[in-house]
């Protein structure tokens, strides 16, 4: 501003071609028109503000119950954490029945891709199944899917609109489950599951654990704002056991080891060879007929060499039983743990749920079972007690800095009077345009305390030199309410049309960002308004305050020295 301003007024400022009789320069039409707006505003302020200043008392009891709203609001308005923003990709995780063949997930898995494909803001996407995908989510029937979106400008939806018109056309599909997400800009720890947000639950005690979260997930489906609710406990995979006979095996000379090789041999991709040609090679794979693969019953056709040079079948030294058993068992500190994961229908406040969760949870979990949230969920539930210890901490060091500028205990006080004004329009705000208050939310709010104390600032520099020069406190300060009118109307109106085009969601990632500024304008609107009347009057009541202080060591000193006359 040091540099760029004087340049600028370089450029655009000319010197005044007419001039009135008295020499003064002559505005023209906009200048007119401005400056009589201007005057109307400033001799409405007038006569309003001598209204407010005859009824102080009614304004400071109207100043005091704006305060106990501001903490109700803070309280009850709906709470967020880092907000959803269109990266122009949305993270599909698909699941299939546990024990589903690897064929047959491809399969399902083509018809999820197809039926995304087909919408038009989808540019590309990339399908997984088995390999790292089942490595990384943790199952061999899990699949996923990102889905690349055309650029923000070349498509009318954003990405969570594109996610709830994609689920039930998704739900459609036989034998698969579509979990869709908007991919969070900042993952915070947690694992990778198929919902965002993680309640993991741990315990020595594995069979009362499953108990436990099915119990869960069975009660959290009628709790309202949860939506892709789903648990990583994976128990019911069909599994062939193979019980072998030790003591025939051994009569047969056939080992614990040739048996599990055959096994290997026949559903395995053992490589056994490689066909070498004159520019190419070939591995050779050994593996059992895939048309015999799927059948239990064709384990009896594999046959295993004795020491004495004969063959036997598996049925003559093993029982094959088709049993039930995890597909995979989870551990967190040490402990077997199910992670319950679920996202976020939309409009929901994410501070609700999670509060609704815990009161399930705790109802639900029997002792010796314990939960606790995970990654983001668990960064939030941390962050709201941090979130308002800095709001303290803040108005705290403007409280010390301002007292340090005035030398005075009782000044700073006046000039973090129209705070909670401030803090009322921003909430209010938020519940209107039915937004949480998320951390970008939490950012305006500090920016605030910086932006609206500046008005009361203002004023009391006025009336601290008008009192000097011999002024009362009431006119001092109706004095600098009227001076300061413009300066203060012109640095307000600056900031709240900055905070506009952030309040619009204009731009990209705009969405994200929004809320910081509604909670800008929206405090500003109100703290305009109200500062400009509750300012004056809180001024007038400490500078009697102040008064008071001073007069109460002079009446001790002379109370104490007739004593000793």
């Amino acid at each position: 501003s040091v540099t760029l301003t004087p340049m600028l007024c370089s450029r655009f400022l000319r010197r005044p071609k007419a001039h009135g009789p008295d020499g003064a320069r002559e505005e023209g039409r906009f200048g007119k028109a401005t400056e009589a707006g201007f005057q109307w505003m400033l001799d409405g302020y007038d006569r309003t503000l001598q209204v407010v200043l005859r009824h102080r008392l009614l304004t400071i009891f109207a100043g005091g119950a704006m305060l106990v709203a501001t903490v109700v609001l803070l309280i009850i308005v709906p709470k967020g954490f880092i907000p959803d923003q269109d990266t122009d990709q949305i993270a599909v995780t698909t699941e299939a029945a546990q024990g589903t063949s690897y064929d047959k997930l491809v399969e399902y898995q083509d018809q999820v891709a197809d039926i995304i494909r087909r919408d038009p803001n989808v540019a590309a996407l990339v399908s997984t199944v088995g390999g790292s995908a089942a490595q990384t989510l943790g199952g061999p029937n899990l699949g996923q899917i990102v889905v690349h979106l055309k650029p923000r400008d070349s498509r009318s939806e954003y990405a969570n609109d594109i996610i709830e018109k994609l689920r039930p056309q998704l739900d459609r599909v036989a034998g698969m489950q579509a979990y869709l997400q908007s991919p969070p800009t900042i993952r915070i720890g947690g694992q990778v599951s198929k919902s965002l947000y993680q309640f993991s639950m741990q315990s020595p005690d594995r069979d009362a654990l499953y108990r436990a979260s099915r119990d869960l997930v069975k009660a959290l489906a009628n709790e309202p704002g949860l939506e892709d609710l789903t648990s990583d406990l994976e128990v019911s995979n069909p599994e062939i056991k193979v019980d072998i006979d030790r003591d025939k095996a051994a009569a047969l000379g056939v080992t614990a080891n040739t048996v599990e090789s055959a096994f290997y041999d026949a559903y395995g991709a053992k490589w056994v060879s490689t066909i070498y040609g004159s520019v190419d090679e070939y591995k050779v794979l050994l593996e059992l007929e895939p048309k015999y693969q799927g059948q239990p019953s064709s384990l009896s056709l594999l046959y295993f060499k004795t020491a004495a040079g004969t063959v036997v079948p598996l049925d003559t030294l093993a029982h094959p039983s088709e049993v039930v058993g995890p597909q995979s068992i989870s551990h967190y500190g040490q402990l077997p743990s199910v992670t319950v994961s679920f996202g976020l229908t939309p409009g929901a406040s994410l501070g609700t749920v999670l509060a609704g969760v815990r009161e399930t949870a705790g109802a639900v979990l029997p002792p010796g079972v314990n939960g606790q949230f995970q990654g983001e969920a668990a960064a939030f539930e941390n962050s709201l007690g941090n979130l308002a210890i800095l709001l303290v901490i803040a108005i705290l060091v403007v409280y010390i800095v301002l007292g340090i500028l005035y030398e005075s205990y009782i000044h700073p006080l006046t000039i973090l009077s129209g705070l909670p004004s401030a803090g009322f329009g921003a909430l209010v705000t938020l519940m209107v345009f039915r937004m949480n208050l998320d951390i970008y939310a939490f950012v305006g709010m500090i920016m605030l305390i910086g932006i609206v104390k500046k008005n009361a600032i203002m004023q009391i520099d006025f009336a601290l030199d008008a009192e000097r020069g011999g002024m009362s406190p009431g006119q001092a300060i109706y004095k600098g309410c009227l001076i300061r009118f413009r300066p203060i109307m012109m640095t307000t109106m600056a900031a709240l049309f900055g905070g506009i085009p952030i309040a619009i969601g204009f731009g990209a990632g705009g969405e994200a960002r929004r809320p910081l500024g509604l909670v800008v304008v929206g405090g500003l609107i109100f703290s305009q308004l109200v500062t400009l009347y509750l300012t004056p009057v809180v001024y007038t009541y400490m500078a009697q305050f102040q008064a008071w202080l001073r007069r109460a060591p002079s009446t001790d000193r002379q109370a104490l020295g007739a004593g000793n006359a």
